[in-house]
């Protein structure tokens, strides 16, 4: 088994519970860690033996275009539409991060992770 890490992803985005967030919009970072065996590929140097990172990356900026109020759903989206995708994924973890969030605050960022 091997792991694919697509890391500090950033994405501006229209998610959040507060209207004016929808409106505003927000900067998010994500980082992916995906498990699947890569056995084949370190054999035979092809992309089509193993998990394609270009594809993941366009599965996780489709759904980051999707307007959510929670970064919860946002996650369960993502791994969700990653299995549709990808049969060979072993397990899956996201952390989603909203930059500066409406806290009232000095708070970098608030983050989110799921694993499956």
């Amino acid at each position: 088994m091997g792991l694919i890490q697509l890391e500090n992803m950033e994405f501006y985005a229209y998610h959040g519970y507060f209207k004016e967030e929808q409106i505003v919009g927000n900067k998010f970072i994500v980082n992916l860690t995906i498990e699947t065996n890569t056995e084949k590929a370190e054999k035979s140097d092809l992309l089509h033996d193993t998990l394609n990172y270009h594809k993941a990356y366009n599965v996780v900026k489709t759904e980051m275009k999707k307007k959510s109020h929670l970064l919860e759903n946002i996650a369960s989206r993502i791994l969700d539409a990653l299995y549709d995708n990808f049969s060979t994924i072993q397990s899956a973890t996201i952390k989603i991060s909203k930059i500066n969030p409406p806290m009232g605050g000095k708070l970098d960022c608030v983050s989110f992770t799921l694993t499956r």
